[in-house]
């Protein structure tokens, strides 16, 4: 009865799980077009004879980058991690296998 009751958490806890991660990756995909299309409008927009705007957008695009690859690396690590207690949560294997 417990071995039923720990099985349907587990299933429940992992399928919440998997609809969050769906929900981030839709909302991911559409934060990166809404960025795209301003970075489209922003380098159309520019000045490029103007050496201030030029620099303007240039280190805005470059403090930007660093950003977005921190994001990156936390998103690989927190990945990592959620695989890891997924692993240790996953079910005993039976004595048949081992």
């Amino acid at each position: 009865m417990v071995t039923n009751e720990l099985d349907g958490i587990r299933q429940g806890v992992l399928d919440r799980m998997e609809r969050h991660d769906r929900n981030m990756r839709i909302a991911i995909i559409a934060a990166a077009i809404a960025e795209a299309a301003l970075l489209a409008i922003v380098l159309f927009l520019v000045d490029w004879h103007d050496r201030t705007q030029t620099v303007v957008v240039i280190t805005a695009v470059l403090t930007y980058t660093i950003i977005a690859l921190g994001l990156v690396a936390l998103g690989a690590h927190v990945s990592r991690a959620v695989g890891r207690v997924l692993l240790a949560i996953g079910p005993d294997p039976s004595p048949q296998q081992k």
